[in-house]
């Protein structure tokens, strides 16, 4: 196949731990032809979506090597010619991204095969999409109002509050009943009430890990990631701290695994990230899910070999 990957430049990727170049090295293993481009290289001209894209070549598949790749002379032609295109973009999920969905969304009207299907991850804001699994949620309240906030505090005692388009644990606050500065957290957040913003039941057993549970093609990995706070945090994100500990999914794990599958991977979504902590969802990644090289480095699961099986199905002979 020739594969088209719209990812981060090149140079900035963390060899050792990015899911995307996992997946680089396992297709480029297959033989298959990997192309890649940036967010800002797609275009629409002469009414089709074009990309601005070079063959990767890899150089040393470990990653160990700061001249891992070696790219081929540009070349512009559709979205639509190429057997598979991913977008992993990693957020933020700003204007910019949504403009990408929409030129990506024109290539698959012109038979383009794009993973996560542009459509889809446009549908399902990552905070918001968990309103549709109410029976794996923990409470939640979505609002401008500071006044909802504050009394959602006050009911639960102690709260969580993010704004719908945050990254890595940014913008994330520990809300507790009695606290003096509950009312700057709340104007912080949403800027006298110009900003949505989430708050869920604080869950106590965020302090045994933020889960990562990957589903790919509707099946469920069987290792999940679990991001454990450091001392003194609550935010379990890797990029804010936390330690990541691979652990074989619980049974319960595996159930809500199933049942989001059951219903998101039919809408295109190849690959998703559910972040589970205890038995409650607390967001569903489809942007751009990551974790594949640490589960794979402490539990042997090939995640990218079990993506790039699924991504062979779903593109398969047109």
């Amino acid at each position: 196949m020739r594969i088209l990957i719209i990812l981060d430049p090149l140079e900035k990727i963390t060899t050792y731990k990015d899911s995307t170049f996992a997946m680089m090295v396992e297709a480029d293993r297959r033989g298959h032809a990997v192309f890649v481009c940036e967010q800002h290289e797609l275009s629409l001209a002469g009414g089709r979506t074009v990309a601005h894209a070079r063959l990767l070549r890899l150089l040393d598949p470990t990653g160990k090597d700061k001249a891992w790749y070696a790219l081929g002379e540009p070349s512009e032609e559709p979205v639509a010619a190429f057997d598979a295109t991913l977008m992993r973009k990693d957020p933020p999920f700003d204007m910019e991204y949504v403009y990408s969905t929409y030129l990506l969304e024109h290539a698959v009207r012109e038979g383009a095969r794009v993973y996560n299907d542009p459509t889809a991850i446009r549908g399902h804001n990552e905070k918001l999409a968990i309103a549709e699994f109410p029976e794996f949620s923990a409470p939640m309240l979505v609002t401008r109002s500071a006044a909802a906030l504050r009394a959602f505090v006050d009911e639960h005692g102690i709260a969580v509050f993010k704004l719908l388009d945050g990254m890595g644990g940014t913008s994330i606050f520990r809300a507790e009943r009695g606290d003096p500065n509950l009312s700057v957290i709340i104007e912080t957040l949403n800027q006298f009430g110009n900003r949505s913003v989430m708050a869920q039941r604080f869950l106590p057993e965020i302090a045994d890990g933020d889960k990562r549970v990957l589903l790919i093609g509707g099946k469920v990995v069987p290792f999940c990631l679990a991001r454990i706070p450091k001392t003194g945090e609550f935010r379990g994100n890797l990029a804010a701290g936390g330690r990541g500990v691979a652990r074989e999914l619980s049974a319960k794990d595996r159930e809500i695994g199933e049942a989001v599958a059951k219903v998101l991977a039919p809408r295109g979504l190849l690959l998703v990230g559910l972040d589970l902590i205890g038995e409650c969802i607390t967001e569903i990644n489809v942007t751009s899910p990551t974790c594949f090289q640490e589960i794979r480095d402490q539990t042997g699961f090939d995640v990218a070999a079990m993506f790039v099986d699924a991504l062979e199905e779903a593109a398969g002979p047109r």
